[in-house]
């Protein structure tokens, strides 16, 4: 059912835990299934040198955050924006149908996180705030 990188993502994942004092914090849920994601960035210099999660499902959801953090370290804001959820499920190599909604949880994620950093730095969100 799982690829084996979502499999090494879920069993070994990367990132996990929250960076005190983070830059940016964004916090997204589904409440049809339950899953609830976390991520804190550590921003310098308009490029994300550190990111870690927190995430509360299923497989699929600890498999996209982890796999989420690791495509958006090392990038400027705006290259992490741009990470889609398509893009966290094609580096796992596919999650199943009824899962994508997990690879769109840490799309929402990391957009919320940088929203965050934004808002505290007094620069354009994608909300206009």
């Amino acid at each position: 059912m799982y690829s084996e990188q979502v499999m090494d993502h879920f069993m070994n994942p990367r990132n996990m835990g929250e960076i005190p004092d983070a830059d940016g914090v964004g916090e997204v849920g589904n409440p049809a299934c339950g899953d609830i994601m976390r991520i804190t960035l550590r921003v310098e210099e308009d490029r994300i040198v550190d990111a870690k999660f927190k995430t509360f499902g299923c497989a699929a959801a600890i498999a996209s955050s982890s796999m989420a953090t690791e495509l958006i370290k090392g990038k400027t804001l705006e290259e992490a924006w741009a990470v889609t959820n398509r893009a966290v499920a094609e580096a796992l190599e596919g999650l199943p149908p009824q899962k994508l909604h997990c690879s769109v949880l840490a799309e929402e994620g990391i957009h919320k996180a940088i929203d965050d950093y934004r808002a505290r730095h007094g620069t354009p969100t994608a909300n206009g705030g």
